[in-house]
């Protein structure tokens, strides 16, 4: 029995297969570092724990609407209103599984398989982008970005892979797995060339929006007039509420947009679970829980930043956003690691690393673009473990 082209199409990640690797080794008693995780390593404030067991107590485990409950859809119209000034209501809103699931679900309302449609996406980029498009039908077209831009590209550049097949813009910022962000007037900038663009549909991924560590402020596409009506905005609380486990996405779309997500959405997995819609409300309305995290993770950035610049011929760009650093560390390939190990790339790079030092990053391979060349550390870790894994590596690269 063979299977379908679309399931043999789809890699497995990388990022999970370093993850396995990093079990199998504590397993066998190994101490490791690990700066995979791309979660909060808090646990989610009691408040939204608590409502929850109160709506699970309560009854609420029965199906739900797949739009999802009247309650949660305002308080999100009414965040986004409120602090992204996005002109909305609640028939724009659809609440999914994650914000992966958001994307999923608008990627599947706007492409067409078998129209050779193109999603214009920045790389390096997230990993998951690439095959979701795929999934939709639809395929990805890079606009390759550098360390020395900070990861970002102009709006001339973006325009320059838009072709008549394209059907949609993604951008996220502050961006996994570069750790940088837009500022307003590059974000302005594009939305201005979007103009000429009037039938392309914008994916705007904000879910790292309330992790900002410069003085960068965050502007939502959405809030931009002229562009408001091509806008799907993403996000979720899995990252700044510490919630990656809830599975709570959403997206303020075209009010079309957001009925086929969530048509879409009865005929997949109906709705999020039943108790966690009481959640919404909660976690939107906190305010000193989050920003006692984002001091926590600024601090941290602030640190990584500091440690990785003492490596020898790397270059990385000060993360800004988020929860990552990305790192060049090309210069290492062709040589070799002070254990013996050839390095090819940046796979190879990150094996010999974990084996030689027991530190665990993930290899830039899967973001696209430039990735090849860099690898990712996340910062969703305690200082101790920054700095002892940093100087780690560090005192590695400094062998070769």
């Amino acid at each position: 029995m063979e299977l379908s082209d679309r399931a043999l199409s789809i890699p497995p990640s990388i990022t999970l297969a370093i993850s396995a690797k990093v079990k199998e080794m504590k397993a066998q008693g190994k101490e490791i570092i690990a700066f995979g995780a791309g979660e909060p390593d808090f646990d989610t404030p009691d408040k939204i724990s608590q409502v929850a067991i109160e709506s699970l107590l309560a009854g609420n485990t029965h199906y739900m609407p797949s739009s999802g409950t009247p309650e949660a859809r305002e308080a999100i119209a009414n965040k986004l209103r409120a602090e992204n000034n996005i002109d909305c209501t609640e028939k724009n809103i659809s609440i999914n599984s994650g914000a992966k699931m958001s994307i999923n679900l608008a990627l599947m309302s706007i492409l067409d398989p078998g129209k050779n449609q193109e999603v214009v996406v920045p790389t390096p980029a997230w990993v998951s982008y690439k095959p979701m498009i795929e999934l939709a039908g639809g395929t990805m077209v890079e606009v390759p970005t550098t360390v020395d831009s900070s990861f970002k590209c102009t709006p001339e550049e973006i325009e320059g892979a838009i072709t008549p097949n394209t059907k949609a813009i993604m951008l996220n910022t502050p961006s996994n797995p570069c750790g940088t962000m837009y500022t307003p007037e590059e974000l302005r900038a594009i939305a201005k060339m979007l103009e000429r663009h009037p039938e392309i549909y914008i994916l705007s991924d904000e879910i790292y929006e309330r992790l900002i560590y410069s003085d960068i402020e965050h502007l939502s596409l959405g809030s931009i007039p002229e562009i408001a009506h091509q806008v799907i905005t993403i996000n979720g609380l899995s990252k700044a509420y510490a919630m990656t486990g809830w599975r709570i996405g959403y997206a303020c779309a075209p009010e079309n947009v957001a009925k086929a997500m969530n048509t879409l959405q009865s005929q997949i997995n109906t709705s999020i679970t039943s108790f966690c819609y009481a959640t919404i409300p909660v976690a939107l309305g906190m305010k000193e829980e989050v920003e006692e995290m984002r001091q926590v993770f600024a601090a941290r950035a602030s640190l990584m930043f500091e440690l990785i610049q003492t490596w020898p011929n790397t270059q990385c760009a000060e993360p800004t956003g988020a929860f990552y650093a990305f790192p060049k560390i090309s210069h290492y390939f062709g040589k070799t690691s002070p254990a013996g190990t050839e390095i090819t790339d940046a796979v190879n790079f990150t094996k010999a690393l974990l084996e030689e030092t027991g530190v665990a990053v993930v290899p830039g391979n899967d973001f696209g673009g430039c990735g090849p060349e860099h690898i990712r550390l996340s910062f969703a870790c305690s200082e101790d473990q920054i700095e002892e894994g940093v100087n780690k590596v560090g005192a590695w690269l400094g062998q070769f």
